[in-house]
């Protein structure tokens, strides 16, 4: 048996009092101080996970937040630089929402900081669910926004997203490529390939092999540096409730990172188990599988409580309970009503020690992933209690869960 491997996943959210003050403080997202005060104190805790053993840590990519939630435009530079402070911990972000992003520079990209990190390094990717930029930086491409709900949207939204996934896994493990999308190709115009370029002599005699034809054209392009992990850093896939997202996962051997309610997610690992097999992985219930939760610590119900309502409600009422996607019901703006289901949906996991043990054991009992994820509003919820919490957890929770053995998988 073995112990879960747990990622941090820190959310920037700029602090305020309260939500009043937050309005009061307009565009919060824009105060320079705070955001430099918290970009450095990050790193601090970067370096205590590194020292309490964590796996990994992980940020997201999200933008344009000017009140202040998520801040958090480009996780590659935050990962390239806690590389040069930690020691052990593996950096890496959940995730690269690629119908917002060009393939290659994301293969680029993500192959330098493997390398930064000597190997120590993930690669996450996610759809994008969040109209407000997603649409417009993948304007090129007409993508836009939008929860797994079989629309048109979704469809086109899904096709962008393996399309340019592959395109990135691709352009990491072949020396050269001609990537033909519908949406994206390279080299650009693809049926004429580039022609005129000065510099095809030697691309063609010290370049990848049919990078540039007998006529000096372009035809392939060689995506450098190829990244230092082989054939290339583990890879994450958020996962909110598709099957598809499951399949695709299990298709290139990706772990799947859940966001939904337990039960949906013992349905979707038994489908990542059995896909997987398909394409000659044989994996145990759990195995490569990553379980993505909100976990307070609280020294009683009372400060828990105290937790929640300083640090999370703000964002909640907002901006989870508005998106769909994160498997809550409205609330309307109405902060009680808020709290009450926040409490009800265990949307926030924990209280005492003894309470998150109980929660733990009672999902490990049902779905014992390889993986955890614990998601902190950092800087809403000071820095301390975060490595209070983030303490009790490695050295109290985590010594009670157990996973298989996963050197019993058949290969």
């Amino acid at each position: 048996m073995g112990s879960p491997k747990v990622i941090v996943q820190l959310y920037p959210v700029i602090p305020s009092e309260d939500e009043d003050d937050r309005r009061e403080k307009r565009p919060i997202g824009r105060d320079s101080d705070l955001y430099n005060k918290i970009v450095h104190e990050w790193t601090d805790i970067v370096k205590a996970a590194d020292e309490m053993g964590v796996w990994g840590m992980s940020t997201i990519e999200h933008h344009l937040h000017s009140e202040g939630y998520e801040v958090g435009p480009n996780p590659g530079v935050l990962n390239a630089y806690w590389a040069a402070h930690t020691k052990n911990v593996n950096v890496g972000a959940f995730g690269y929402v690629m119908a917002t992003q060009d393939p290659i520079r994301v293969a680029e990209e993500t192959a330098i900081i493997d390398h930064l990190t000597n190997g120590k390094y993930f690669v996450g990717f996610a759809r994008g669910y969040q109209s407000r930029w997603t649409n417009i930086l993948g304007q090129s491409s007409e993508a836009v926004a939008t929860g797994s709900d079989g629309s048109s949207g979704d469809l086109k939204n899904r096709e962008i997203f393996e399309e340019r996934v592959e395109m990135v896994l691709d352009c990491w493990t072949k020396d050269s490529v001609e990537l033909k999308g519908k949406y994206y190709e390279a080299p650009y115009p693809l049926k004429t390939g580039i022609e005129g370029y000065e510099g095809h002599l030697i691309a063609r005699e010290a370049g990848a092999e049919g990078e540039v034809d007998d006529n000096g054209v372009l035809r392939r392009i060689s995506v450098v540096p190829k990244p230092y992990q082989n054939p290339h850093p583990p890879c994450f896939v958020a996962v909110a409730r598709s099957r598809a997202t499951i399949e695709f996962a299990a298709k290139h051997g990706f772990r799947p990172s859940y966001f939904n309610p337990t039960d949906s997610v013992v349905e979707l690992a038994k489908v990542y188990v059995e896909e997987s097999a398909k394409y000659g992985r044989h994996l145990l219930y759990g195995q490569n599988q990553n379980l993505v939760r909100h976990t307070r610590i609280a020294k009683s119900t009372d400060d828990f409580d105290r937790k929640i309502r300083g640090y999370d409600l703000d964002i909640f009422k907002n901006f989870y309970s508005v998106f769909g996607n994160h498997n809550v019901d409205p609330v309307n703006q109405d902060a009680e009503k808020a709290f009450a289901e926040m409490k009800r949906t265990k949307f926030f996991l924990g209280g005492t020690v003894d309470d998150a043990i109980k929660d733990w054991k009672e999902i490990y009992s049902k779905i014992p992933c390889e993986y955890i994820t614990l998601i902190w509003h950092w800087a809403q919820h000071p820095k301390d209690e975060l490595l209070e919490e983030m303490q009790l957890f490695m050295e109290k929770v985590i010594p009670e869960l157990e996973t298989p053995d996963y050197s019993l998988a058949a290969e």
